[in-house]
């Protein structure tokens, strides 16, 4: 059984996330969609939130599970069995990212393998970043997210809102 893990801070969830998961559930047996509990980067949502949002989304998709891990991505995809790790790319500039980091988790691990899926022509101009900016500027991002995630946006900027006064 051929377990591919694909992390992310997800944060949110976007439809472009879901359509990398699928297409990797097309190949292999089983997906971890794993929500990293310690980026270094400023988040809109918990941990709980972020993890709960994405068990929403994927919640009748076969094959793909979600889960948390707090160490380095290499290691936690050895943890679980994991001999792929799953990558979504939108441009140029995500390929120089993900490139270094493959290169640093094939020096860590060279029996985990990075397979990279181009991103579908209509979610190339998506991130979970500018769907935060067009959300916290009350802008429709129905587009880009799955409806529990427009709602949770909406309650998020709403609170933020009210405690700025």
């Amino acid at each position: 059984m051929t377990i591919a893990l694909y992390p992310g801070s997800f944060d949110p969830v976007t439809n472009g996330h879901i359509d990398t998961a699928l297409r990797a559930a097309r190949i292999f047996e089983t997906v971890v969609m794993a929500v990293f509990d310690r980026p270094s980067k400023d988040l809109l949502f918990s941990t709980a939130e972020r993890v709960a949002l994405l068990q929403e989304a994927v919640k009748d998709l076969p094959r793909i599970r979600v889960e948390v891990y707090t160490n380095l991505t290499v290691y936690y995809a050895r943890q679980i069995g994991a001999s792929v790790i799953v990558r979504g790319l939108r441009d140029t500039i995500d390929f120089q990212h993900e490139f270094h980091l493959a290169q640093v988790n094939q020096t860590i691990d060279p029996n985990i393998d990075v397979v990279v899926f181009m991103a579908s022509r209509k979610f190339t101009i998506l991130s979970s970043s500018t769907v935060r900016e067009i959300a916290a500027l009350g802008g429709d991002v129905s587009e880009f997210v799955p409806p529990h995630i427009i709602q949770a946006l909406n309650r998020k900027f709403e609170t933020r809102n009210r405690e700025r006064g």
